[in-house]
This record gives structure tokens, C-alpha cells and sequence, in this order.
């Protein structure tokens, strides 16, 4: 099978799940407990939490673990405008966000104001630097676009809200983690997830830097944090510093793997007339979203399926719309933003693969 769906889900490294279910046997008390056992547990919470924010060059104070991305961008969004009630309620963003994000966004009681985008679909940072005028209570924009791969320069957008504005940044790292370098120097919160990067699923994080108030959503008291209550999932913590250390012990190399087999990809499919590209030159090669003219997407991937190829449509926690959103938004193009369909690579995709996945396109599809 070739496996082509790695930004909806990674698959479980054998040493992660190793990890998880030997912590899960040897240090299964509650943290929170003041027995023997109890303190075991919390010794190696802590241990864990402390490795993950020296892979972030954060505090261990500033980590807080979720069960997952969506829940994280929740938390920044909601738990900042309860904190600071007294503030503008004017969010800034862009039309890439992931759902989590942008669903979230609709059903608050906020004014939203949508951030210029340039020809290859960048922040506009002279249109960001007007726009904070307006005095935004946070800035949220995504590392990586789930759907496109478009690439946002977290650090110089970071740096200019904090030279023109008090806003709050948020940014959801969920596709750039463990990808590209992530630098949290002029981020306030940002959020990830163990299983985009082959940890399990029920296991993210929200930095929140530790001048930024922040309200819960969960009560019921201290816990791995103050900021979310219930009792500390240990062999999943644990199992997320394992999964973020062995990711970012090969970054670099998985990136250079992975840019080869994108930049084949791109060669391969660009000349192909009933093909178009929708994945901006400089995206992340994670991440490569094409459309396929007069066949839908789900009739593409299903074809594929049949094949033991695993693509998919959209970004997994999009609404069951029969076309992409951000592509009609971006293009005006109804026909594209019809049939789209996204490949996403991960550490364990080959040359080879992406090579028989041409093969097959060529000979059974198109």
C-alpha cells in the first residue's frame, strides 16, 4: 500500500508505541496523588515536559498538553477572550485557516477582519502592519496551511505585531512541526499534535508563553497545569516527547528526502493537461494539492483506493462541502476548487512509491 495521506494522520512509530505502553504498565498511578506511586509518575511527567520544552526552547511552565490540535486552538482562541474581556474583540486571520480555527472564529462573539494575501498566498505584511491599528486582541494564522502546504514566516509576522500592536500571536504549527524549523521567539501560543509527526492520537500542546492570561475550558482544578483540568494522561505525555525527539533528530534529512520526491512529483504531474497544481512553488513538499479536471474527487481517490493508494480530499476535519474552500476563496476557480485533491507525504514515503503512483495515474486513471 502506498500511503499518501500523512497530514490527516501519521502512523505510530513502533519505538513511540513502545514507549506509551511501557510507561502505561510501570507508571500507571495518578501524578496528582501523594503516594510512592503517585510521585513516580509526576517525576516522569515532569520529565517529559521538561524535554519538550527544551526541544521548543520554551519553559516547562509554558507547556500544556491537550488531546489534540483542535482542542489547543480552542483553547488560545476562548481562553484569551475570557481572560481579557476588556479588550477589542477583533481577531485578525487569514482564509487558510484550519477549521478548528476558523469554525471557532464564526461562533464567537468577535469582529474578524481577514488579512491581504500576496500572488503566492504569503500574509501581506504591510496589510498586517495597517490592520493592527484596528488593535487586535489576538493575530491567529497558521505555520502550515493544511490543505496547500502555503508556508507563513511566523517569525518576521511575529515580530512585526509586537513593534506595532499589543495583539496576542497564535499560531497553529499542527502541519510544521517536526517539518520546518519552528522558532517560538515572537509567538505566544502555538499549538501541534503528536500524530502528525508518528506519535499517537489523544496527544497535543499548547505553548502558552508565561505572560499570556489564559482561561480554561476544562475546570476542576491543578492538574498536569492550571490550564486544564482532569487527570494527567502520563504515558501519552511521555509518549509525545519520544515522538518529538526522534522526529527532530531527523528533520533535516526527512525534509531533504521529502523535497526529492515532491520536486518528482511536481515534474511528473505539471505537464499532464488535465492536471493543475494548486500547491504554490515554495509550499512545504509535505504537502501537494492538485486538481484533476472533469473527475471528482471522490471518484479519483476511490480509483486510487482500488490500487492500494491512499490519498485525500480537502484537509480530514473540513466540512463535507463538494468543494474546497480555500481554493474557490483563493482562485475564484469553481472547477478547481471542485477537484482538488491532496497528497501528503511522511518520513516513511520512497521515490519508488511516488514513481509507481505516476505509473498507475498514467495507466489506470487518466
Amino acid at each position: 500500500m502506498i500511503y499518501f495521506d500523512n497530514s490527516a494522520t501519521t502512523k505510530v512509530s513502533k519505538e513511540v508505541l513502545d514507549s506509551f505502553i511501557k510507561t502505561n504498565d510501570q507508571f500507571f498511578a495518578n501524578p496528582n496523588s501523594l503516594h510512592k506511586l503517585g510521585l513516580e509518575s509526576k517525576k516522569i511527567m515532569q520529565a517529559a515536559t521538561n524535554q519538550v520544552a527544551t526541544f521548543l526552547n520554551v519553559k516547562p511552565q509554558e507547556i500544556i498538553f491537550t488531546s489534540s490540535s483542535s482542542e489547543s486552538n480552542n483553547l488560545a482562541i476562548k481562553g484569551v477572550l475570557a481572560f481579557y474581556p476588556k479588550r477589542h474583540r477583533l481577531i485578525l486571520t487569514t482564509i487558510l485557516e484550519h477549521p478548528s480555527i476558523s469554525m471557532t472564529l464564526e461562533n464567537e462573539d468577535v469582529e474578524i477582519v481577514y488579512l491581504k494575501l500576496d500572488q503566492n498566498y504569503h500574509v501581506d505584511l504591510e496589510d498586517l502592519k495597517e490592520k493592527l491599528k484596528l488593535d487586535p486582541i489576538l493575530v491567529t494564522i497558521n505555520h502550515v496551511n493544511s490543505e496547500l502546504g502555503v508556508i507563513q514566516d511566523i517569525s518576521k509576522i511575529g515580530k512585526i505585531i509586537k513593534e506595532n500592536s499589543k495583539a496576542i500571536f497564535h499560531v497553529d504549527g499542527t502541519q510544521s512541526l517536526t517539518k520546518i524549523p519552528v522558532n517560538l521567539t515572537n509567538v505566544d501560543l502555538f499549538s501541534a499534535a503528536a500524530h502528525k509527526f508518528n506519535g499517537l492520537k489523544g496527544i497535543a500542546i499548547l505553548v502558552k508563553k508565561e505572560k499570556i492570561g489564559l482561561t480554561p475550558l476544562i475546570s476542576g482544578g491543578a492538574s498536569q497545569t492550571i490550564y486544564r483540568a482532569g487527570t494527567p494522561a502520563v504515558p501519552l505525555i511521555v509518549s509525545f516527547a519520544k515522538a518529538l525527539r526522534l522526529a527532530l533528530v531527523k528533520e533535516q534529512d526527512t525534509y531533504n528526502k521529502i523535497k526529492v520526491i515532491n520536486t518528482y512529483l511536481r515534474q511528473e504531474l505539471a505537464p499532464m493537461t488535465n492536471i493543475t497544481i494548486n500547491s504554490p512553488a515554495d509550499a512545504s513538499p509535505y504537502i501537494l494539492n492538485f486538481s484533476v479536471k472533469s473527475i471528482k474527487p471522490e471518484t479519483f481517490i476511490h480509483k486510487l483506493e482500488a490500487k492500494d493508494v491512499i490519498l485525500s480530499t480537502k484537509t480530514a476535519c473540513s466540512a463535507k462541502e463538494d468543494y474546497s474552500k480555500t481554493i474557490y476563496q483563493l482562485t475564484n476557480n469553481k472547477e478547481l476548487s471542485k477537484t482538488s485533491v491532496r497528497l501528503s507525504l511522511g518520513k516513511d514515503n520512497t521515490l519508488e512509491e511516488a514513481k509507481e503512483f505516476i505509473k498507475i495515474l498514467r495507466k489506470e486513471i487518466l
